[in-house]
Formats: C-alpha cells, structure tokens, sequence
C-alpha cells in the first residue's frame, strides 16, 4: 500500500470572531497548497516519487440545538433549522471580505462558535498551484509518472451544482452551509481566467452582461472619465490580459487575439465597481458566463444587450424592461425546468426605470414612449426568423412577448438558479417581422447613437443598486424553503 504523506495541521478550534476564523482558514489553505506546491515541484524535477500526497481544504461547521427565531428580515446569515451545517473553503484571500460578512451573521444570530479545521475533501494539485506562476501541471503522459497516482487530481463526480438546484443529499447528517463547495469554485476560478483573460481577484459586486463589443469602447471612455475624477471612488479599471491602469491617460495596447468572453473591470476599493464582460452571441455562452461568475457571490447582475422589437409601435433605439421571460433558450432546462417562474425583482425593475428617466431626461408618457416593460423571449436559434413563422410566431404573441434576444432568460434564470441579483434592459436594434432588419449601414448608425446612452443607463443602474443594503437588494424571493446561510 502506497504511503500517503500529509502536512501536519492544528485540530479544529471554535471561534466567535470572524476575522479570526478567516485568519484561520487563510493559514489552513496557505499551508496546504504550498505542502503540495512545494512536493509537485520537487516530484517534477527529482525522481520518480513512491509516496502518495494529499492535503485537504479547510472547512467552516457550526452545530446549532435550538429553533430560535433569528431577524426574519434577513434571507441569509442563520441555518434553516438546528443540526450541523459545514462548507469547505478555497481561496479565503480572494473572500476574505465574504467569509468575514458571513461568519459574522452566522455567530451573532444563532449565538453559537464555528469550528475551524480541515475538512475530509482533498486539495486537487491542478487548483493548488493555480496561483503559482512557476508550477503547471502537465498534461496526462507529459510528466514521468502518473500524476493522478501521486496527487489528487479534479474530480467531477463530486464538483457539481446539487445545492443550487436542490438536490443535494446529506452526508452523515451534515448540511450545507454554502451554494458552493471548495472544487465547484475552484473550477470556476479556473474556468473564468481562461474564458475572461483576466484574474477572478479584479471582477466586482456589480455584473454588466453585453452581447456586443461596441459596448467595451464606451465603457473603457466611461472607466477613464471616472479615473480622472479624484471623487468618483473608482481606483483602476483593468482590461484583458490583466493590464491595470489607474491613471487615465495610460493607454492599453489591445491583445492580438481577444479571449472567448473579454472582460473589463471599473474596480473600487470594496469591490463595489462594475464589471462588464461580452458575453458574445447565444445562450450557450451566457449559461457559461453566468456559471462560474456566480461563485463569486455578486451583488447583482444586468444584461445590456441588443434585441429584435416584436411590435410595430417600437422603434429602433427603444428600450425594452423585462419583467418576464419566454424561456425556449433550452440550455438550462435540466437544471432548472421551464415550469419554475423567473420573477421580476422590484428592486432591480425600479432601478432600471430610474436610470432610463434619469439618462434621457423624460418621465411620463414621453418615458414610456421609448420604454417597454413586457416579455422577453430567448431563443438558441439566430435565424429563427428564416423557419415557417406560423410556429414561433404564434407562441411569441401568446406570450405577449415584446422583444426576442438570445441571452436574457438564460442570464436572468441563472441568476434566479445562484440567487444572484437579476435585471433585463434591451434595447431594439431590429423589427424582423416588420421588415427592419440588422443591415450594415443601419447598424452602423444605430451603434454610434444608441450604445453610449444605453450603457450610461446599465451603469447608472448599478449606482443606484449599490447604495441599496444587502438585506434588500437580496431578496427572500430568491431563497428556497431550506436554504444555506450563506449567501
């Protein structure tokens, strides 16, 4: 039997400050990916190793005996009922402000410690030395042993979204406390670095989804109008390839080759700027975007994209705030069916209205002349147009669509599916069924006016959405019967 190596570690301890427990946490993990950095490197560069390491993540539990009534007003921050709930943890740097936030609730409403310790779930060597420049993990054969014979390697059986979608079954009688695991984030870290081309550590609470590049040029002006305003409380803004500016006339040499999904971040010190990513065309990318991004815990998220008016009252350049959704995207409907309602989040609705008034200066009749509140359809087909139209034609007009995209339901079911935040402005940029199509000329004049205002309302929105307390902007409408305490 092969010897299994292992670093020594503390025993669990209680503790009922937070910031200790995280300081805890920090030094569990730093001391386990380095016992595995430092034998990866040493098994790469030495003989063929005959030992087995392993090491474990660490991990929050907290037991709680009493029913008592915690603050109803919170839809997070206490167990749903007594037991012992626990989460394993990964990367306690990049959450440090998260964990803090939530151990926090945890200890003061149920007047109960956490227990800090190393969890039973390995540390795959491909997430150790994710953070280490130095260190790659080679691809299976590259190296002189087998690697899944001396370290633990990923395993998806056990990486997956079972909380998220309920149904997430008990292990010897232990809860979850978090929506993620340890190597359901750890996956995600990895999966956003190479989607994005920019590091998790720089996105921020506020989420901008955009299915055009024509939108980054604006926000990259926006982002360096802000730099320059000593109030703004913005710090930096960073672009692709992880290339951090703070002074606003620095200038970005652009990539040869952009990423699949290019990402910006306008970055605050708390973590309370904008991201925006270019999502690019299709449900597909928007469930894989919204997937990973989702561990990150953010605040909220907005799709600001293009959308083809199904009615002829529009016109091109209007605006279209969703409160529904004709989901027929298809690529969630395993995890979420199509029978579950994806609300409309009054919060996120009455931001969005306001930053329309508030942009374009009209209130009244005149704001509801070049804004539509309706359903919005998503579909995974983008030539739906050229199919016999007595099909989606007639399901659009039973359900009283008013617009048609390809990445709204999927981003706002998603969002319903993590509990995160969700809102929907689009805006009109063709009438297919009117004759109006998305030509090059039109397309061109439609871009120069329209995409400015359009991302100037998605970020005024974001303003509005940050000053709101998190105990409102998270409703209880996004919580499930027996829920996890943290958010």
């Amino acid at each position: 039997m092969t010897t299994i190596i292992e670093p020594k570690a503390p025993k669990p301890e209680q503790f009922t400050d937070a910031s200790a427990a995280v300081a805890r946490l920090e030094e569990l993990y730093e001391q386990a990916t380095t016992f595995l950095c430092d034998k990866f490197s040493d098994s790469m560069s030495g003989d063929t190793p005959t030992e087995r390491f392993r090491a474990y993540y660490p991990e929050i539990r907290i037991r709680t005996a009493s029913y008592a009534h915690v603050d109803s007003r919170l839809s997070f921050g206490h167990v749903s009922e007594p037991g012992t709930h626990a989460t394993t943890v990964t990367r306690p740097d990049l959450f440090r402000s998260y964990l803090t936030q939530q151990i926090a609730l945890l200890i003061k409403n149920h007047n109960q410690p956490v227990t800090i310790g190393l969890s039973d779930t390995p540390i795959p060597v491909h997430f150790a030395v994710a953070n280490n420049p130095d260190l790659v993990v080679p691809h299976q054969g590259a190296a002189g042993f087998t690697l899944r014979d001396v370290f633990d390697v990923p395993d998806l059986t056990t990486t997956n979204d079972d909380i998220v979608n309920g149904v997430y079954e008990l292990e010897n009688d232990v809860g979850p406390l978090a929506l993620f695991t340890a190597q359901r984030i750890d996956y995600s870290l990895a999966r956003l670095a190479h989607y994005t081309a920019t590091d998790p550590s720089h996105f921020q609470n506020h989420v901008l989804f955009t299915n055009y590049q024509f939108y980054v040029s604006e926000f990259e002006n926006y982002a360096r109008e802000q730099l320059a305003d000593p109030d703004s409380g913005y710090t930096s803004f960073v672009s692709t390839g992880n290339v951090e500016i703070s002074d606003p006339k620095t200038a970005i040499e652009q990539p040869l080759k952009l990423p699949q999904m290019p990402t910006y971040h306008l970055k605050r010190e708390d973590g309370s700027g904008i991201t925006l990513v270019n999502i690019g065309v299709g449900p597909s990318n928007a469930k894989t975007a919204t997937d990973h991004i989702a561990v990150l815990r953010p605040h909220a998220w907005l799709m600001v994209g293009h959308c083809a008016g199904l009615r002829n009252t529009q016109a091109l350049g209007d605006f279209v705030l969703a409160h529904a959704y004709l989901r027929e995207d298809k690529v969630l409907d395993d995890d979420l069916p199509v029978w579950v309602p994806i609300p409309p989040l009054a919060e996120v609705q009455v931001a969005l209205e306001q930053a329309v008034a508030e942009v374009t200066e009209l209130e009244g009749y005149e704001l509801k002349r070049i804004m539509r509140t309706g359903t919005v359809a998503s579909v995974d087909n983008r030539n739906w147009e050229l199919r016999d139209q007595s099909g989606p034609v007639q399901r659009l007009s039973q359900s009283r669509a008013i617009a048609l995209d390809m990445e709204s339901a999927t981003i706002a079911a998603n969002g319903y599916r993590f509990r995160v935040p969700y809102g929907t402005l689009l805006c009109v940029s063709d009438k297919p069924l009117h004759g109006e199509l998305k030509l090059p000329g039109m397309a061109s004049s439609f871009y120069t006016t329209q995409v400015s205002r359009h991302l100037a309302i998605g970020i005024r929105a974001m303003e509005h959405l940050r000053g709101m307390p998190l105990e409102r902007l998270h409703s209880r409408k996004l919580r499930s019967f027996d829920e996890t305490a943290f958010l």
